[in-house]
């Protein structure tokens, strides 16, 4: 989750919207494969990541990304990209520490 979320973070820096199709694609695996991460942690572990990280929606939205991909605006995978994913690196860099 840490490295996707870095990577992620350098893709968009100073984007405002991203535009490249490149870079929404490459952004879009990369937020697949952090739900993918959420997906694999067990369901009684779901919090570790902390009651601010909603690892339920990461799933819902990973299976949005696998399977509805093109009903998925760019917008909102900026808008994930920007600012849920920095929160979600946070949390599981917090994770790791304790």
């Amino acid at each position: 989750m840490i490295e996707d979320a870095d990577r992620i973070a350098t893709f968009i820096d100073g984007m405002n919207l991203v535009a490249d199709e490149r870079t929404i694609f490459a952004v879009e695996r990369l937020l697949q494969r952090i739900t993918e991460a959420a997906i694999q942690i067990p369901s009684d572990e779901a919090g570790y990541l902390g009651p601010d990280v909603p690892v339920a929606k990461m799933r819902a939205f990973g299976n949005r990304l696998r399977h509805e991909y093109r009903d998925v605006a760019r917008n909102v995978i900026f808008d994930l990209a920007r600012i849920e994913v920095p929160l979600v690196r946070a949390a599981a860099e917090l994770a790791l520490e304790s």
